[in-house]
């Protein structure tokens, strides 16, 4: 995608075409959000599939795997899709902050809340039809947009009652980091010292937030992005397992089977005959 910002509004005529149409799992250079108003969606992220009900929000970050279907339900389908790219609103964290919460699709209810939601795809849709659209309006739409979504977000997080915000706070901060420095061999401790505080208060803030453990959550990091490297490229298994920090080729198999109960060999030839 070469343009900063895309919206479009998909019908239940949209939905046969992919239908119809070869959709495999796939990656993209921006970033999607569907805001599904009728019908349903087949979303496959992260290795899981889940079908979500309208009304309903789904959000993609760049580089993420994944494929979409929407689907007819009662003979109605329809949703806004927008595309933009993360330099169009780099000021938000939303991203990181459904990247790792187990998010990415939110089932919402028709209310108020959601409404308003669509209202602002509706003015940003508007303002892209006119002859000279202006980005700055839109910026500070889809800004709004993802505020609200962001609250509805906490609503439906499993600590949503019980977490202080500033332990929100520091999880998101601690993603941030993590993004940049899972690739390398380092442990709860530089995480903890990255952010001033012990590695038993970061444990315990994360315990909190999603109830993982901070090495739950770094393993978690790096095998999605071992399984993107299987899926994407040629490259040999100990090189992948090097490259996300495991500098021993039969430790990082070990972990892998554990937790894919697959042998990285064994997954890489299961999605290439997915895929094919």
């Amino acid at each position: 995608m070469n343009e900063l910002f895309k919206i479009n509004r998909l019908g239940a005529a949209d939905a046969k075409k992919i239908a119809a149409s070869i959709n495999e799992p796939h990656m993209h250079d921006f970033e999607e959000l569907l805001i599904g108003i009728e019908g349903q969606l087949e979303h496959f992220i992260d290795f899981k599939e889940t079908t979500v009900k309208a009304p309903y929000i789904s959000f993609v970050t760049k580089g993420k795997l994944h494929k979409v279907r929407p689907v007819i339900y009662k003979g109605k389908c329809s949703l806004w899709q927008i595309r933009f790219k993360s330099d169009f609103l780099p000021e938000t964290s939303f991203q990181l902050y459904s990247y790792y919460h187990d998010h990415a699709n939110i089932e919402m209810k028709n209310e108020p809340c959601f409404k308003r939601l669509v209202t602002l795809c509706e003015m940003m849709g508007y303002e892209m039809e006119q002859p000279k659209p202006k980005l700055a309006v839109v910026h500070d739409l889809l800004k709004a947009l993802f505020t609200m979504i962001e609250g509805e977000h906490e609503k439906h997080s499993d600590g949503n009652s019980t977490v202080p915000k500033s332990q929100n706070t520091t999880f998101k901060n601690f993603l941030i980091i993590l993004e940049d420095n899972f690739r390398r061999d380092v442990g709860v401790d530089f995480y903890a010292e990255k952010l001033f505080m012990s590695s038993r208060n970061l444990n315990l803030v994360c315990k909190n937030v999603i109830n993982k453990s901070v090495s739950e959550i770094i393993e978690e990091r790096k095998l999605i992005e071992a399984k993107n490297l299987l899926i994407h490229t040629d490259k040999p298994i100990a090189e992948i397992g090097f490259e996300i920090g495991y500098s021993e080729n039969a430790y990082f198999t070990s972990v892998f089977k554990k937790k894919i109960n697959q042998t990285p060999s064994e997954f890489r030839e299961t999605m290439s005959r997915l895929i094919s």
